[in-house]
């Protein structure tokens, strides 16, 4: 791993060095274009609102508990079967 690592550096830096020893005028040339043209480019529009800006409208805070659906599941006394049973069975059809 360390000996792969260690062959694409050198691998870089004998590119780097016969591009920069060579071309030192291109070299500068590039930088003062790039610097000089960096100043024309146009201003970005920022994407989001200004946080420090009062004038902003923003949606209300609102409360929504964390524990409103909760019911309780603690043990209860049994009740009629017959009765729980038949609440929770589909209706009959009279049609049959």
């Amino acid at each position: 791993m360390f000996a792969l690592i260690g062959a694409k550096i050198a691998a870089v830096r004998s590119v780097a060095t016969r591009l920069f020893d060579k071309r030192p005028v291109a070299l500068a040339a590039a930088t003062t274009a790039t610097l000089a043209l960096g100043g024309c480019l146009p201003v970005t529009a920022p994407l989001r609102a200004d946080p420090a800006d009062p004038t902003v409208p923003v949606a209300p805070a609102s409360y929504r508990s964390t524990v409103a659906p909760y019911t309780s599941m603690r043990p209860v006394s049994p009740s009629a079967w017959r009765q729980r049973n038949d609440d929770v069975s589909p209706s009959s059809k009279s049609s049959r």
